[in-house]
């Protein structure tokens, strides 16, 4: 992942002259959305980038070390090795960008990638209360340190949206910097959980906020809120990103999350990175996909292009 992001201070003069232009966005979501996809070749290499990018999640109340262990098999074996041998990827040592579990699974990801030679794959740890963020901040903060000396590397946390709900950005400033310092070296990812925060402009100002605190990544969902990553919101958070970077010169990652689950989606995720923050943003180390489901229509979706014909459900692992 990309260098940490060391934070500044709490501008709230910035925060509160956030405004945002709703037709505007909901126009350029809607161009994104509908633009013509890339196709045949072109599809297939972004399809691989995709799946670079995607961190693996698992989580589940019934999650046990079985399911963790399948979850970081497939993070290291993502696309059948005659699939990949086919578009001449077979050497190139892909896999997905991360693993994502629940804290209390983080040391079966540990044993389970060490047995596939996985170790180099990065460990995200949701925390802090997830996915409501409803405990006390000292339990959220012992909850961070706990998953960090169990071996994750990276820490999707969740913003107290009480706090951000009632315009208290201090608040929300001060308990994600307490976060950051609890994390050490760990990567951290702070979820705004868009769907809870009512407006584009709550949604603009957490981000900048989350940023201001030291986020290295921001996340739009828990993918447990009614609402989750939808591109209006995208562009208002990558738009905060890029306004970030231009003000500090420190990069920001992104990652949607919840409901993303077919290749196309993918591609059009990609595109949104590449025409808003560009080329740099289109690695894992900048841009992550939260998701359980979408490596199943990837690898779908490759088996086509090199078979030509859709795979029956029996010849794809379960993703």
């Amino acid at each position: 992942m990309a260098g940490l992001n060391p934070g500044i201070e709490l501008d709230l003069e910035w925060v509160q002259k956030v405004k945002v232009n709703l037709p505007a966005v909901k126009k350029r979501a809607d161009e994104l959305k509908t633009k013509r996809t890339v196709k045949k070749q072109w599809q297939a290499a972004w399809l691989l980038k995709a799946m670079t990018c995607i961190d693996l999640t698992t989580l589940s109340g019934d999650d046990t070390f079985t399911n963790v262990q399948r979850l970081c098999y497939k993070a290291k074996h993502p696309i059948r090795a005659d699939i990949l041998k086919e578009l001449g990827m077979d050497d190139k040592g892909l896999t997905c960008g991360a693993v994502c579990v629940y804290s209390a699974r983080v040391s079966d990801a540990v044993k389970a990638l060490k047995a596939v030679k996985g170790e180099d794959i990065p460990i995200a740890s949701v925390a802090t209360g997830f996915p409501a963020g409803q405990t006390p901040l000292q339990q959220r903060l012992d909850e961070i340190k706990q998953a960090v000396s169990d071996g994750a590397t990276e820490i999707d946390i969740v913003i107290n949206r009480t706090y951000a709900l009632g315009g208290n950005w201090k608040g929300v400033y001060d308990e994600v910097k307490a976060c950051k310092a609890a994390c050490g070296n760990a990567h951290m990812k702070t979820i705004l959980a868009t769907g809870d925060l009512g407006s584009l402009v709550n949604v603009q100002k957490a981000s900048l906020v989350a940023m201001m605190a030291g986020s290295d990544f921001i996340k739009t969902s828990t993918g447990k809120e009614g609402v989750n990553a939808t591109f209006p919101v995208a562009l208002t958070m990558v738009r905060a990103i890029r306004d970030y970077y231009h003000k500090t010169g420190y990069k920001v990652g992104f990652k949607p999350a919840g409901g993303i689950r077919t290749a196309k989606d993918a591609c059009s995720w990609l595109a949104l990175m590449k025409e808003e923050l560009g080329n740099d943003w289109l690695t894992p180390t900048m841009f992550r996909i939260g998701a359980s489901s979408l490596l199943g229509d990837i690898e779908r979706q490759l088996f086509h292009y090199v078979t030509g014909r859709y795979a029956a459900s029996h010849e794809l692992a379960m993703a």
